[in-house]
């Protein structure tokens, strides 16, 4: 184990659970130069970052056996959700601990979620809004974040947490919701809620591993949040299709499932401008009138253009 001082040339990076947001990053570190390694547990996983000129190394996070001869990288991207069943994160502890048995990385960055706050009552949240998870999906994300840290603390590697709204993009719209017809709550009584483009999350993740301080936590959100209701009468708009029906609440809360009802009883709009001001996120999709057009014409692994590459590749250390 060693731990990284000074300033030093980001060369290598190791992806940690890497879909959609994962390739996205990967095509952005590799615009500024750096190779680019990725966690497969499977041949499917294996082929299709090698399609992408990533470099693949077997392992599963759900066999910590598996995970004892890790890349020794600068920087660690952790994407990979917590079990769906489990108390806390097993997943990310097992990673912590195979990479306390190779070298340390000098920066490990977090996406976690927005639903650590749990319910704000529709107020406007800054990171250092106090964490009231109420769901068991957001549970787990606030304690993985706190297990993080406590490891970077320990371990002098630096950690940084992206706290992060609904996901938007290519290939990530509410389609099949929508053509279903499945209700959504009355414009007056839906819920703020937030979002990012996947485009814009990716840059935030380069950025937040060049610039994030340790132990930093960012709200990444394009910080024009609208009601959920909004969000699915644009999108059947812009695809052409009928809009959802509306209901009321108190109907929502007898027909529709728990995991949509743990979206509609919490409310909030999150304060993006420690993303902007501390990272330097420009983002390219700042609302949805523009986020979502470009949905529909933009290849889902396209490499970014644009201020992030140049920022990437002009500042490779701290």
């Amino acid at each position: 184990m060693h731990k990284m001082t000074g300033i030093a040339s980001v060369n290598r990076v190791f992806i940690v659970g890497c879909g959609d947001i994962g390739i996205r990053v990967a095509l952005l570190e590799q615009a500024a130069g750096r190779q680019v390694i990725a966690l497969a547990r499977s041949e499917t996983s294996t082929h299709r970052l090698a399609q992408h000129g990533i470099e693949p190394v077997a392992g599963d996070l759900d066999h910590p056996g598996s995970l004892l001869e890790l890349p020794s990288t600068e920087v660690v991207y952790y994407f990979a959700p917590p079990p769906s069943e489990s108390d806390g994160d097993p997943r990310l502890a097992s990673l912590l601990a195979a990479l306390d048995k190779n070298s340390l990385p000098r920066k490990l960055v977090y996406i976690s979620t927005s639903g650590v706050y749990g319910d704000c009552g529709g107020e406007w949240v800054d990171e250092d809004w106090p964490m009231n998870p109420r769901s068991d999906r957001a549970r787990r994300r606030a304690a993985a974040e706190n297990r993080l840290l406590e490891w970077s603390r320990l371990r002098g590697a630096d950690a940084v947490i992206l706290r992060v709204p609904g996901i938007y993009g290519p290939g990530r719209l509410p389609v099949e919701r929508i053509r279903r017809g499945v209700p959504v709550v009355r414009e007056d009584e839906s819920p703020w809620s937030n979002r990012i483009h996947a485009d814009d999350l990716a840059q935030a993740c380069v950025l937040a591993a060049l610039r994030g301080r340790a132990g930093g936590v960012y709200n990444v959100s394009d910080g024009n949040p609208t009601t959920m209701t909004d969000y699915f009468f644009r999108v059947a708009d812009l695809l052409g299709l009928p809009r959802p029906p509306s209901i009321s609440m108190e109907d929502a809360r007898l027909t529709l499932g728990p995991g949509i009802l743990s979206f509609l009883e919490e409310s909030k709009r999150l304060d993006n401008r420690r993303m902007l001001e501390e990272l330097g996120v420009e983002l390219r999709y700042p609302m949805l009138d523009c986020g979502l057009p470009a949905c529909l014409v933009q290849p889902a692994d396209s490499p970014l253009s644009g201020s992030v590459r140049q920022s990437a590749a002009g500042h490779r250390g701290g």
